[in-house]
């Protein structure tokens, strides 16, 4: 029996993984399963579907990724974004590069490499734009110190965490939570 893997763009989310499903379904697709980024199908498309899958997922803001290189690079966000955004665990990736190598079992001179060159940034600048939106919605929550978040961000020190919201959004993060419209991005903006 043929089957198709999907690799989806802008899946960042458990949400995402609904709506994806959700909408296949309506489609009368056989989802095999589903994760951030991968749907696998259990039969392959014709071209005719295959062009109305393309059309839902731009719909909700999704797209398909057709080339290898463009599907690292989801993976490397998705990687990154699970571990920061949906990972319980209170601890930092110790070591991304390591993280992402084994991971993806590509070396990540490579990975840093392809990243810099599609992205227009460094991988670690990324993980440092996620942590940030990380750290806006726990600031918003309003549940957890500062010394709390940069903790369970893998911060050294609340200065570190400081310094560094305070050079990506302007705000020192006191300011930012006294503020009453949150400047928050969808984590595939960011």
């Amino acid at each position: 029996m043929s089957k198709t893997i999907l690799h989806i763009k802008n899946m960042v989310c458990n949400r995402c993984i609904k709506v994806v499903k959700e909408e296949f379904e309506v489609l009368k697709l056989p989802v095999t399963s589903i994760e951030l980024g991968i749907v696998e199908l259990g039969e392959e498309l014709s071209s005719d579907a295959l062009n109305k899958v393309k059309t839902v997922l731009m719909s909700n803001g999704f797209e398909l990724i057709d080339d290898k290189k463009g599907q690292l690079i989801d993976s490397i966000k998705t990687l990154i974004i699970e571990k920061i955004h949906h990972s319980e665990a209170e601890e930092e990736i110790v070591n991304s590069s390591d993280y992402l190598s084994n991971a993806l079992g590509y070396d990540y001179s490579y990975l840093s490499k392809l990243f810099s060159s599609v992205e227009g940034l460094t991988i670690e600048k990324y993980i440092i734009l996620q942590k940030i939106e990380k750290a806006k919605e726990l600031l918003a929550y309003r549940e957890l110190s500062l010394k709390e978040i940069a903790w369970k961000l893998g911060y050294s020190s609340v200065q570190h965490l400081s310094s560094q919201f305070k050079k990506i959004t302007g705000l020192t993060p006191s300011h930012f939570k006294q503020l009453k419209d949150y400047k928050r991005k969808p984590l595939d903006r960011v």
